[in-house]
Order: structure tokens, then sequence, then C-alpha cells
């Protein structure tokens, strides 16, 4: 998708998207100390740095705690509402700052740690061309069940097919996702950084 679409797109999610994140701030709130939004640096395009913008869906400083940023089957460190949030990807609502900000796209390869991208081939260093993405060709076919090698070729032939009208399939299969509760990046991941 254009820029233009992706900041139409991504204002109009906000808008919408109001109530519902005013419920999850409250909720977060009301179960745990600490922010709302959560805070992470992820790589954008052409390696760029950038601070990734989430709802907060485990306890305060977890990252100093067991697995540190990786989020494992079953974590304790996930709040109950944040279980929540994460089963519909609602935590990922506040990405949509990222797109204003011109950080993220709407669909592209989820953006990941400096620690995965030093571990990227040439090839896969490929999938850094383009914007990253609230979700992506490897979001809609397998998203966390998928080894990571194999998303990450997901995401290079997006890269190199992409498309208006393949953008508006990983959309429409994004909604359908999300709609019947099999959120994006609900399952506790091994590899844990979404």
């Amino acid at each position: 998708m254009n820029r233009a679409l992706d900041v139409a797109l991504a204002a109009l999610l906000l808008v919408v998207a109001a109530p519902i994140l005013a419920v999850a701030a409250l909720a977060i709130r009301l179960e745990s100390r600490g922010p709302v939004v959560y805070r992470q640096r992820r790589v954008g395009r052409h390696g760029e740095p950038f601070d990734l913008w989430k709802l907060r869906t485990m306890v305060s400083g977890a990252e100093a705690m067991g697995a540190g940023i990786y989020v494992l089957e079953g974590d304790p460190r996930i709040t109950r509402a944040g279980r929540l949030l994460r089963r519909f990807s609602l935590d990922e609502l506040p990405n949509l700052v990222n797109v204003l900000r011109g950080e993220m796209a709407i669909v592209g390869p989820r953006p990941t740690v400096q620690e995965q991208v030093d571990r990227y081939t040439d090839r896969q260093r490929r999938r850094l061309e383009v914007r990253p993405g609230i979700t992506g060709w490897a979001q809609v076919n397998g998203r966390t069940s998928l080894p990571w090698p194999e998303r990450i070729e997901l995401d290079v032939w997006y890269v190199d097919n992409r498309s208006l009208r393949l953008d508006l399939r990983i959309l429409l299969r994004t909604a359908r996702m999300l709609l019947t509760g099999r959120g994006l990046y609900s399952e506790s991941l091994k590899q844990g950084w979404e």
C-alpha cells in the first residue's frame, strides 16, 4: 500500500479503535502498576531503529525477569488483561501511531529486534527493503507456528511480489483471523519478540 493509503487507514483505525484503547488502558492500569503503553526498540526499513508502540500485556519490568525479551508459552509475566489483548491482537493497536510517524506500514514484514537482524544472511536482509508492517504475508500464512527461517522466507517473497492486490489480500485474511479470535500474535512464541 502506498504511504497515503497507510496514513489514511491508520488515522481511521485509530479513531474507530479509540473506545477499545480507552477500555484496554483502564484494564491495564487496574490490574498492574506501570505504563499503559510499552515501547521496544525494533529495526525498521534499511536497518533504521525505532521504538515500537504496543499496549503493555506483561507485568512492568518483565524484560528484566524470566526469559527477558522473549515470550514463552504460558509465560507467567503476561497479565490477565494482557492475555485477552494478545488473543485478539489488540495490543498491537498503538502500532498505528508508528504508521502515522512513517516508521511502519499497515502491511509488511513484522519488525524484529536487532539481535535477530544481526543473524540475517544477505538474502534475509532483503526484508529490510520495505517498511515493517502491522500485518504481513508471514502472519497470515502460519505466523508464530512457523519456524523463524520460514517466516523470513515468506517476508522476502512478499518484498519480491508486493502489490496493492497482495496487500488487500493480506488485509482480508488478517480481518478474518481477528474476527475469529485467532489473533495474529496471540500465540506465545518460542523465539518470542512479537
